[in-house]
């Protein structure tokens, strides 16, 4: 797929440096794979806030956003985020199932895409960070729930997908009425509870199809761990 150069304000773009790529330690500025998680800040960032408070500022993917001519890595973008792209699938994701305290109900979030489909709380592991600390901080970010007290580092799911290391630890025994609430802007669209068995356990499972009017896919992040629930249930 071809980057484009984006028309953003210079004025943003200069923000946006200052903010997140100038202050780059020298050492690391020579490493791309480093400066695209920069310019990845960066770019949520101009989504979440520059976009709103400039009109006219166009809405762009993180691909033509790196083209920005204050931003470019380098001639060939496109394999530097290629690169950088196999390099975050290698890093393990961490993560919760959070069940109610029948055990027949499930926690998922929706990211914010209008496409997006529906899976656990989960997210990528800082450098030096424990499996099980990563997973209250990306739980708490997603949902603003607290897991801390409630997580047993034995007690989880692991699959590997594409390569990625993906654990969800099972916590159990959390109340319906819980006011759940993302504390990321604009990368969680949607909490809510889902009846586990109206959850598909393979793609072809039609089971959420026919009980809620959603296809089979719209689960794809959740489906590797459904079957193996069953057996902590």
């Amino acid at each position: 797929m071809e980057t484009k150069r984006v028309d953003i304000p210079a004025a943003l773009l200069d923000d946006l440096c200052s903010r997140f790529i100038l202050h780059i330690p020298s050492e690391e500025r020579d490493n791309a794979i480093r400066v695209c998680f920069q310019i990845e800040l960066a770019h949520w960032f101009y989504l979440d806030f520059c976009m709103q408070n400039t009109p006219g500022a166009p809405h762009c993917g993180i691909r033509d956003f790196a083209k920005a001519d204050i931003l470019l890595l380098c001639q060939d973008v496109q394999k530097v985020l290629e690169q950088w792209k196999e390099y975050k699938m290698g890093v393990p994701t961490y993560g919760a199932i959070i069940l109610d305290e029948s055990l027949e109900n499930a926690l998922l979030v929706q990211g914010y895409l209008a496409k997006s489909g529906w899976g656990f709380p989960k997210g990528k592991v800082n450098e030096e960070e424990a499996p099980h600390d990563c997973a209250v901080r990306e739980v708490l970010e997603e949902t603003g729930f607290d897991i801390k007290n409630r997580i047993s580092k034995d007690m989880y799911i692991e699959q590997k997908i594409s390569d990625q290391l993906v654990r969800l630890y099972i916590i159990p025994g959390v109340p319906k009425d819980t006011k759940f609430y993302p504390k990321t802007r604009k990368e969680i669209r949607n909490i809510e509870w889902f009846p586990i068995e109206k959850l598909p356990c393979h793609r072809n499972d039609m089971t959420p199809k026919s009980k809620l009017g959603l296809a089979p896919n719209r689960f794809f992040m959740a489906i590797p761990f459904i079957r193996y629930l069953y057996f902590y249930l």
